[in-house]
């Protein structure tokens, strides 16, 4: 992705559109794009937040641990999808750790040009509150479905997938990648035999299908609607 082309993608995401071209360039500023394989940790947990980065392509999963060593999936990150933020507002150390779930490309940005702008530009600031806003709303959600049959709780988790894969689309019945199934069983809170057995049940019921690259895509949005799973 050219200088020009991150220039653009940032003009298209509502976060940035109150910015004018030369408070994007100071954005934009030595920043730095880079590439990763799927499972590579790019930010960890605790780590001192000198960074923003901003997901172009692939899909990356935002995690911590409980107490007893388990993994526990926070949100999904997809194309046009910030992360470290949270240090640019407050300061403190990395929350959480950030690992790639499919090969993906982004980009990098300095923390010090996000700061003096939300210093100086209200309406940017006021985005970035509307950014946080939506990810609580959206882990309210989700952990309120842990008390979920399997069932649902898949189904929301590959529409969850669907939607961060399609981008700015937000489609549940987008091509979801070639993603582990320990992936998917995490995303969905459930152990991974769990995961198989109602996956499997999907497929017979051709609720869900397999595509040529290997990855999943939801065919019949009528059991999601049913659960209340769609907006």
């Amino acid at each position: 992705m050219t200088p020009i082309e991150t220039r653009d993608l940032l003009q298209s995401l509502p976060l940035f559109d109150c910015l004018q071209g030369d408070q994007l360039d100071q954005i934009l500023d030595r920043h730095r794009m880079t590439f990763h394989e799927s499972d590579q940790v790019i930010v960890m947990e605790q780590d001192w937040g000198e960074s923003v980065f901003l997901l172009c392509s692939g899909l990356a999963k935002v995690r911590t641990h409980t107490v007893d060593g388990d993994e526990v999936v926070m949100t999904v990150l997809g194309s046009g999808d910030l992360f470290g933020e949270l240090a640019v507002l407050d300061g403190a150390d990395r929350s959480a750790d950030v690992v790639a779930i499919t090969s993906l490309c982004l980009v990098k940005f300095r923390a010090a040009p996000f700061t003096a702008l939300l210093q100086k530009k209200a309406d940017f600031a006021l985005a970035f509150a509307r950014l946080e806003a939506s990810r609580l709303r959206d882990l309210n959600r989700r952990f309120a479905l842990q008390r979920g049959d399997a069932t649902a709780r898949l189904l929301d988790a590959l529409a969850y997938l669907a939607r961060k894969s399609s981008g700015s689309f937000c489609d549940p019945q987008a091509p979801i990648p070639l993603i582990a199934q320990r992936e998917l069983a995490l995303i969905a809170g459930l152990s991974r035999e769990t995961a198989s057995r109602t996956l499997s049940k999907l497929r017979q019921r051709n609720i869900v299908a397999d595509e040529d690259a290997g990855g999943l895509r939801i065919v019949d949005l009528r059991p999601l609607q049913k659960r209340g799973l769609l907006d």
